[in-house]
């Protein structure tokens, strides 16, 4: 049998499955396949009969909704030469469409119970083609631009007449859903002229052109109703941002469904019954309340979609070793697709091994990909530190970790305080304190980690991330003299321009490192930027130009201070793509990325090369 090695390119072969759907016997999802000759992801929405077996395909569509009687499906395509979102609405058995809306930009889209009217959820903005005004904050947003007095828009559509009955207005950032026949909106709750993002909201019931506000100042938001309860999702009130959220039904009166001790991602009420999702300690599990919580489907993996109805749970799931699945629950667990079957079939992946490990007070979870190696043959190690800080590592599929395991590296990779997936204290932990702790935790685990793999070689340590890992990839090199080399993807050095740069530095920076930025010595104390003098390895700095959330400038920045001290240090810029970037990039732009990433930790932890050939390096690929 042959087989299919591990490259830049390799994730083109796969199919991506995502926004799962399931009424009745029908289920619908999106399937996404790399065109890298033309540059570009192509969607195609699924249809399939559970009962038949049948699968029916539209192409150059997404955002399949499925009606409640099960025969029609809403979906959205993209009109390239009008640069416009287009509604349309098809009958399931035969699949004939009809086309019944045409905006600029929708976020989502919701069936009314009577199979019939849309709530189509999007936004306007003032569209200048010359400037660029703005009289809130934040003036940009990562993954949508320039908010330019964005408002969000809310259109009733009726799909027989193509008709919108209804359209409201409310402030950028708020959602809805339908309540019965009326609509549940989500607002961001304003003090003092400025709007308490992620934090605070005002929930508003609107019904025959009125409007009445259920709450003031909540710390959850509607996300789901059966007409007769609310399902919310949040907290009562809360202190932070990173907080846990939490599930609560609301029929006039507030009952907690699940608090905790671990955190919600993902939540459905169907059938007087309430499917949830909750990271747990690098798993992502699916639990069901009927009155009473319990976890239903638990295993090493990461459950990243979810839809129920009728009785069943439909799931997306991953593992550590193979890309999303559809899968189907109704009392057991039953795959539905095997898209990626035969690639892995061919294709050598690495299991990850865990440990646990003591760091001060704290136990800390770990885990590492061994490469094949020979006896007595010695590996290099690279260290992944994850986003957030209230990310998590576990049992998903990272095609960068499998990329070098496969190229002969150990991959270690825990989950520091301040991760996801663990109490709200383990969480909160960070908070004023990012790069302290956190930092020794890591540290903690890369030395328990060389205990367990004596052929892993301590003298050839590479340490990467993204955003926090990008920040804390900066950190290590000016903190520690362990780490040979590094590879720093949009991560902060400068917490200072960080808070009044970034989509959320107003809100978020304040709570990681603290109040009062301009006099709180937090923000020199624990930015990189000034503990370059340190920096002894090299490094190598990604970033995206289009990255709101961790601007160019804290990359940029750290590249210039480093080159003006001598040291040695790269830095690659793409010129589109946000934040997430490393995924949502074209096609190329990621083939390019993963090149660079393995070829420059090739160079310096393999073949201790001087310099970094970029012009040679990618006209090899």
């Amino acid at each position: 049998m042959s087989g299919i090695e591990w490259n830049e390119k390799t994730f083109s072969r796969f199919a991506y499955l995502n926004d799962p759907r399931i009424e009745g016997s029908k289920v619908a999802y999106t399937l996404t396949k790399v065109n890298m000759k033309d540059n570009k992801y192509e969607s195609t929405i699924v249809v399939e009969d559970l009962e038949t077996g049948s699968r029916r395909f539209i192409e150059n569509a997404s955002m399949p909704r499925l009606s409640p009687d099960g025969r029609k499906l809403a979906f959205t395509r993209f009109n390239e030469e009008k640069k416009e979102t287009e509604v349309w609405v098809a009958d399931v058995q035969t699949l004939s469409a009809k086309k019944v809306l045409s905006t600029k930009n929708v976020r989502s889209l919701q069936w009314n119970a009577d199979s019939r009217r849309l709530l189509v959820v999007g936004f306007k903005r003032r569209d200048d083609e010359d400037l660029v005004f703005d009289s809130e904050v934040p003036f940009w947003f990562d993954g949508m631009g320039f908010l330019d007095g964005e408002k969000t828009t809310f259109w009733v559509l009726d799909t027989e007449s193509e008709e919108v009955l209804e359209e409201i207005e409310k402030p950028r950032f708020s959602s809805g859903i339908w309540h019965g026949d009326a609509i549940l909106m989500n607002v961001p709750h304003s003090e003092n002229g400025k709007p308490t993002l992620f934090k605070f909201h005002d929930i508003y019931l609107w019904r025959d052109g009125s409007e009445e506000r259920l709450f003031e100042r909540v710390s959850f938001e509607a996300i789901d109703s059966d007409g007769e309860r609310i399902l919310l999702r949040g907290k009562r009130e809360k202190r932070f941002m990173s907080e846990h959220d939490w599930l609560y039904l609301w029929d006039g009166e507030l009952r907690a469904v699940y608090e905790g001790p671990l955190d919600v991602w993902g939540a459905k009420l169907t059938d007087g019954k309430v499917y949830f999702l909750t990271p747990d300690a690098g798993r992502v599990n699916l639990w069901l309340w009927d009155g009473k919580a319990e976890r239903v489907v638990v295993g090493n993996h990461w459950i990243y979609g979810l839809d129920a109805s009728g009785g069943k749970a439909l799931l997306l799931i991953m593992t550590a070793t193979r890309i999303g699945e559809l899968y189907l629950y109704d009392g057991e667990l039953k795959q539905i697709t095997d898209y990626n079957g035969p690639i892995f079939a061919r294709l050598k992946t690495f299991e990850p091994r865990h440990f646990r490990f003591r760091s001060k007070d704290l136990e800390i979870d770990g885990w590492y990909l061994k490469p094949e190696l020979k006896e007595n043959e010695k590996a290099p190690v690279i260290v992944f530190v994850h986003g957030g800080p209230k990310g998590m590592y576990g049992h998903r599929f990272v095609y960068e970790m499998q990329l070098m395991a496969s190229k002969g590296y150990y991959v270690v990779f825990v989950n520091p305080r301040g991760s996801d997936g663990y109490t709200e204290d383990f969480a909160l932990r960070v908070l004023e304190r990012t790069g302290l702790e956190d930092f020794e935790d890591i540290m903690n685990g890369i030395d328990e980690f060389f205990k367990l793999e004596p052929q892993a070689d301590r003298e050839r340590v590479g340490i990467t991330g993204i955003s926090y890992g990008g920040y804390m990839t900066n950190w290590a090199l000016t903190q520690s003299d362990l780490f040979k080399a590094g590879i720093s993807e949009n991560g902060i050095s400068y917490w200072l321009t960080s808070y009044a740069f970034s989509d959320i530095g107003l809100w978020y920076d304040v709570e990681v490192i603290g109040p009062n930025p301009l006099e709180n010595e937090n923000y020199r104390r624990l930015s990189p930027l000034f503990y370059a003098e340190n920096v002894k390895a090299p490094i190598l700095l990604i970033h995206s130009l289009e990255d709101y959330r961790c601007p160019l400038d804290q990359s940029l920045m750290f590249y210039n201070v480093l080159k003006d001290m001598g040291k040695e240090a790269y830095i690659a810029v793409f010129r589109r793509g946000p934040h997430g970037h490393s995924v949502r990039g074209s096609p190329k732009h990621r083939a390019k990325r993963y090149k660079l990433f393995i070829e420059f930790f090739e160079r310096k932890l393999r073949r201790y090369e001087e310099g970094f050939e970029v012009e040679k390096i990618l006209k090899e690929s």
